[in-house]
């Protein structure tokens, strides 16, 4: 009995308007090879060669922040108590004018007792009052298409390989619809393959929407934005259970999503002189074991309320479960925030989940554990 013999694949001629052919490779061929690292521009914060969202309410200091990341990555030094990597940075802000960023780098500079002449690997470039749009709607389809500066951009990062490409603000320099998913995706999509074709991590600085803010989760726009990205960190003021600022120089870094580490990590800052610092000895540890308490108390909250009958919700109201916990005796110190954040964790995770009982017209909403049916 004869055997078929397959028939050798050949590629069909594609025209030159095309990109290029996706490359297929068979799982196997990665037997015995090496696992790449996973590589971090800032550990657990910043992954390399990819993209990462800051966003942060106006005046927050978003920028400054980020500036201070681009001095520490030209300079080798630590950013915010954590070690990222050494390199050039760019730094592109279509919001200050070079009057504004030289006031900027020089505050650094005395805060954190450099030269501005040791800057050598720092780039910066000011499109303040210029047209800034990276990527504008194109065709019936409003597709995304890379603008002219995009392409002067990328001729710039594929001739001087910065580790760090910083672009201040999103509102500026993206010219489609936030809030349309598909362009949304398309535009970081574009960044994403500037990241790894050139090597260089993005951190891309946003403003949340309204919803965003009052659901202190930092979102912008559409949910895209946040789906999109592998990171997402979220520079807010520190607030009290009512919302009043507790300290103006205060402030808190959240993770807020991270496809390759933990979520819910934060680092408590506070402005000093024209930078900001990190509280105590802060560290990424630090805040991952602050994170993993707050899970555990709200788990344990949850036991206990649902034990004695008490029910509480993911919502909001007097029956909110963050709200609730914070309150509670044996809440071990853990906020309002903390709650929350440990509250999505929980329903991830499948430790918590939601139940729903009534009418149609009438349908109540519910907090149990996880374990209980």
């Amino acid at each position: 009995m004869s055997i078929p013999q397959p028939v050798p694949f050949v590629p069909a001629q594609r025209a030159a308007t095309e990109g290029p052919a996706p490359e297929f490779f068979a799982a196997a061929t990665l037997h015995g090879q090496a696992v790449p690292e996973r590589l971090w521009h800032v550990q657990d914060l910043i992954p390399a060669k990819t993209v990462t969202i800051l966003t942060g309410d106006g005046g927050t200091g978003k920028s400054l922040a980020a500036l201070q990341l681009a001095t520490a990555t030209a300079l080798g030094r630590s950013w915010l108590g954590q070690a990222t990597t050494s390199g050039p940075a760019l730094f592109i802000s279509a919001e200050d004018d070079r009057d504004e960023l030289h006031r900027r780098v020089a505050s650094l500079a005395h805060a954190e007792d450099f030269a501005l002449a040791d800057l050598d690997a720092l780039t910066l470039c000011s499109l303040a009052g210029d047209d800034a749009l990276l990527s504008v709607p194109e065709g019936a389809g409003k597709t995304m298409r890379e603008t002219p500066l995009f392409q002067k951009v990328e001729a710039w990062v594929a001739e001087h390989r910065p580790a760090l490409t910083v672009l201040d603000t999103l509102a500026d320099l993206f010219g489609g619809d936030e809030i349309n998913r598909g362009q949304a995706r398309q535009f970081i999509g574009q960044l994403r393959g500037l990241a790894l074709k050139h090597e260089t991590s993005v951190l891309l600085l946003a403003h949340p929407s309204l919803s965003g803010m009052a659901r202190g989760d930092g979102n912008s726009g559409s949910t895209a934005w946040n789906n999109s990205v592998r990171s997402r960190l979220y520079l807010r003021r520190q607030q009290a259970e009512d919302g009043a600022v507790v300290d103006p120089n205060a402030r808190t870094l959240e993770v807020m999503k991270s496809n390759y580490g933990p979520i819910g990590a934060s680092l408590a800052l506070r402005y000093r002189e024209g930078a900001f610092f990190c509280e105590g000895n802060g560290t990424a540890l630090d805040a991952l074991a602050a994170t993993a308490k707050a899970d555990r108390v709200f788990v344990k909250l949850l036991r206990e309320c649902h034990a004695n009958g008490r029910r509480v919700n993911h919502t909001g109201g007097n029956s909110y479960a963050p709200k609730v916990f914070a309150a509670h005796p044996e809440a071990e110190g853990v906020t309002k925030n903390a709650f929350r954040r440990a509250m999505e964790t929980a329903l991830a995770s499948g430790s918590a989940r939601i139940e729903t009982e009534g009418p149609q017209s009438r349908r109540v909403s519910y907090l149990v554990p996880g374990a209980v049916s």
